[in-house]
């Protein structure tokens, strides 16, 4: 009896016992901004490929944005989502909903500003913001694209 106990204790390299992290049990949504064809010019000629930007959250407050490149576009959303899942930021959602004070985003040339909205205003966001503000699980707030519409 005591052999068998010190069989099964025992384990062995590689196994998958024990003190792993639990990955929490959530619902994680998946949309995609954009895929575009890309090529890359090789010896042999054009090298055709596909890159796809997809926004995984939860809806929960967590929410991450993705790109991946491969041959094909479903491998290219499919790794758009692992690299998604990677890069998870946490959005603060009051219990209106919405955000706790406005805050504006710039990159090169393009600037997002979001603003707190009252409870039964929706989502009024355009593009690619609205896609990502609604994936957080925010539900009442005003956003604005200025400059660059690029996702």
């Amino acid at each position: 009896m005591v052999e068998d106990n010190k069989a099964t204790a025992k384990k062995g390299r590689g196994s998958k016992g024990g003190n792993r992290r639990q990955e929490k049990e959530t619902t994680w949504q998946e949309k995609v901004i954009q895929v575009r064809r890309v090529s890359k010019v090789v010896k042999g000629g054009k090298k055709l490929s596909f890159r796809a930007i997809v926004v995984v959250g939860n809806e929960k407050g967590q929410v991450g944005v993705g790109v991946g490149k491969a041959a094909d576009v479903m491998g290219a959303v499919k790794k758009g989502v692992a690299d998604g899942k990677k890069h998870l930021i946490e959005v603060p959602i009051t219990k209106s909903s919405s955000i706790p004070h406005p805050a504006d985003g710039a990159a090169v040339g393009a600037k997002v500003m979001i603003r707190p909205a009252a409870p039964g205003t929706g989502v009024i966001a355009g593009g690619s913001v609205r896609i990502v503000l609604e994936l957080a699980g925010v539900k009442n707030i005003l956003a604005k694209q200025l400059g660059s519409k690029n996702p």
